[in-house]
């Protein structure tokens, strides 16, 4: 029987989770069998439990585990001395990068966490309607203070957390241009445009 390697940074149960982030965002939670991830790893379906539960737990593992990164690096922002703007857009760059260098588990966290159980699917519901709320906090404090345009805030942080989404067509696209240069882009044009006139 084969046994599931890891990496010398990449312990069996982070190898499994990452196989089943590749698999929740090809096929779909639902679509995805335990059979189906057993031969994605590599091993016999019965191995997986040595290591899991069940499929439910793997994609807990996932979504929590980006909303804690994504969390964490927001509370960093908030408490930071820069400012509305500066906010943004360090938020936004992580957003872009996180789309970039770790796409699958953040797709599969955006996408499939509503396949959530309770208690764990109100955690999460709750999670993501508080992040947003942060962002959209970040943008009122920078329309009060003269830095950004007065726009609705919710709808802004809307427009943007779908653009970054929307990286999802640059992976598929097979002639695209650099990460680097798409992250300076899409900065670009959503920051410039909220930038209240004069604000440099």
């Amino acid at each position: 029987m084969a046994k599931i390697k890891g990496t010398k940074n990449s312990p069996r149960k982070e190898v499994i989770i990452i196989k089943a982030s590749q698999l929740f965002r090809e096929k779909g939670f639902n679509a995805t069998s335990m059979r189906d991830l057993a031969e994605h790893v590599g091993v016999e379906a019965a191995s997986l439990y040595n290591h899991i539960k069940s499929k439910s737990e793997l994609l807990q593992e996932i979504c929590f585990k980006v909303a804690n990164n994504f969390m964490t690096h927001m509370e960093e922002v908030v408490i930071s001395d820069r400012t509305a703007i500066g906010k943004l857009e360090a938020i936004l760059r992580f957003h872009i990068n996180q789309m970039l260098h770790n796409y699958e588990e953040v797709y599969v966290g955006d996408r499939e966490w509503k396949h959530l159980t309770e208690p764990y699917l109100s955690n999460m519901r709750s999670q993501r309607r508080i992040y947003r709320q942060h962002i959209a906090s970040i943008i009122e404090d920078g329309i009060s203070k003269g830095e950004i345009k007065k726009i609705d805030a919710p709808t802004a942080v809307l427009i943007m957390l779908h653009a970054i989404g929307g990286i999802e067509s640059w992976h598929r696209s097979q002639q695209k241009i650099s990460g680097e240069l798409l992250e300076e882009n899409m900065v670009m044009i959503m920051i410039e445009g909220i930038k209240a006139t004069g604000i440099l």
